[in-house]
């Protein structure tokens, strides 16, 4: 008796737990306000950012690569790809592929 008053109990209890969550809200998805959140991703140029800029938005970029970057550019000039990376010491191509969608020369 004790375990049909039990299960009397919470069997509704479970119940509307279960509706609950089912009839909860499902996000929207709007493409357009994805869109726009996509347009304001502004890509770092590497021909004007400066170590502190390449350290803080790049990831796998320190302080010694950041200024392995700016000394590269002082040295050989604009960067005419992003590709050009490859050329400077420590950096290869999974670390540009990281960055890649993060950078833009202009």
């Amino acid at each position: 008796m004790r375990n049909t008053v039990l299960s009397y109990l919470l069997l509704p209890l479970f119940t509307s737990v279960s509706l609950s969550l089912s009839a909860a809200p499902q996000p929207i998805e709007n493409p357009e306000l994805t869109a726009v959140v996509e347009q304001q991703v502004v890509k770092l140029d590497l021909n004007t950012a400066d170590v502190t800029t390449l350290q803080t938005r790049l990831s796998g970029i320190g302080k010694t690569k950041a200024e392995a970057i700016v000394a590269y550019r002082e040295e050989h000039g604009a960067f005419a790809t992003v590709d050009e990376l490859l050329e400077i010491k420590g950096i290869g191509k999974a670390l540009l592929d990281r960055n890649r969608d993060k950078l833009t020369v202009n």
